[in-house]
Order: structure tokens, then sequence, then C-alpha cells
């Protein structure tokens, strides 16, 4: 790979209780690039993803070893401060869940909760915060209204704005279409290639189309196994091994 590393990850292993879910993961992200996630359900994808800002913590019985480096950090080290790795590394759901609060409050949340409270402060992040989530032409005149009032696809660019506010690094995208309609998922997927400028980003997707046209690099997972990584163009054009062959022309999966 010659672009610089952002996330690298060497013999990560997962286990819920007893249940392996994720075996020997070494795997190298990219920095400003879009690295999508692929594999059949319960493959390990959104374990994976979950484990680079720590969410799986919050999960009683799991137990974790191996590294994630981020930017030469390991985040699994006993002084790191959960709370600032996720502001680092922002998260994005596949349901989008805005908070009852009024589209301003959603994405003001986190830079209030970091102490920033200067109005004129709070009003440029969250215009900018809205503008980078391609949100806010359509919203810009209604700012007091409630976030649960928007569109299911304009909630989730909500969601993402919030996630952009307090400036993270990383992106963490899981499955963030599956619920919206085409159109709606054309916007977001052509704001995932906008926003790789500014952060680095992996997205789980079960939507091979999708995977094809967003990222840079795809990682096809199988049963907690990381089978091949490489760029998508070779992945969905000559991969390597044959399950990875099998699952992208819909033989299994």
């Amino acid at each position: 790979m010659t672009t610089e590393t952002k996330i690298i990850t060497k013999n990560l292993n997962l286990h819920y209780g007893e249940k392996q879910a994720l075996k020997n993961i070494s795997l190298d992200i990219p920095v400003n690039r879009v690295t999508a996630l692929i594999g059949p359900s319960g493959c390990g994808k959104s374990t994976f993803l979950r484990s680079l800002n720590r969410m799986n913590d919050l999960i009683e019985n799991v137990s974790i070893d191996g590294s994630v480096l981020i930017d030469g950090t390991d985040i699994y080290h006993n002084g790191i401060d959960v709370v600032e790795l996720r502001k680092k590394v922002g998260m994005i759901f596949q349901k989008s869940n805005p908070f009852p609060k009024s589209i301003y409050d959603n994405v003001a949340y986190g830079p209030r909760i970091n102490g920033i409270h200067d109005k004129k402060v709070l009003d440029e992040i969250v215009e900018q915060s809205l503008q980078r989530s391609a949100l806010l032409d359509e919203v810009k005149d209604d700012l007091k209204k409630s976030g649960l009032a928007l569109s299911g696809g304009q909630q989730q660019r909500l969601c993402i704005a919030r996630a952009l506010a307090v400036n993270p690094d990383v992106l963490l995208m899981d499955e963030p279409a599956s619920a919206l309609d085409p159109i709606a998922t054309a916007k977001i997927e052509e704001l995932i290639y906008e926003l790789k400028e500014n952060y680095t980003i992996v997205i789980v997707t079960h939507n091979m189309q999708q995977a094809a046209r967003v990222s840079d690099y795809t990682a096809f997972f199988y049963l907690g196994s990381l089978i091949e990584y490489d760029e998508t163009k070779k992945i969905f054009t000559t991969p390597k091994e044959k399950q990875t062959e099998d699952y992208i022309t819909g033989r299994f999966g």
C-alpha cells in the first residue's frame, strides 16, 4: 500500500464468552480513504468495526487480545481515555438515532459536553458540521425543529453532522444506508465520497454494489476471519481467494 496508514490491527482476537468472534485479524487501514468491510451476517465485520473505538467494552464477557494502533497509539493500552478515543473515532449506526432535541442542539451536543458554550463558536460548529454532512441547505431555516421530525435520510445525515461536530479523525459507519430508500442512500454515498478528503472512513455494508461504489479498499470477512483485503477494484474484479469470488458473485452469503 502506498498510502499512509491510519489504523493498524495486529493479531486481533475477540471472544464473547466462549465464542470467538474475531480470529487473528491483522489489517492496515489507510488515511483519508474509505475501507469497506463485507461478508455474510455474523462474520465479524460489525464486531471488528466496534473494536476500533472500543464499543465492545460495553458488552459483558468480552475479552480482547492483540492490538489496535491509531496513529501509532494502542487504543487498548491501560492509560487510554476512552471518551477522548470516541471523540477522535466517531460512530454512525445502522439506525439513525437523533436525540429528541432540535437540529441545532443535536449537533451542538458534543461540543457543549466538551466545554464549548460560546454561542458564536457553537453557531459556527453547527453550521460547518451541517454543511459537511450535506444537510445545511435543507434545514438552515429551521434549526429549532426537532431532529426526529426529519426524514430517515436527513436523520442519518444529522447523526453524521453530530459526529463531525467534535472534530474526529476517523468515522466508523455500520451499514449507514441500509434503512434508507435509494435516493437517500445515494446522498449518503455521495457524502461518504466527499468526507474522505478530511476523514478516514471504515464502513460495514452488506451491499456489494455500495462497497464497489464508495470504497477504495475492501476487506472480506468470513466466520470471524479476514479472508482477503485489497484495493476494491481488485477484490471485485480479480480476487485472489475463491471464497471471496464466491461471495461477491452471490454463490453464498
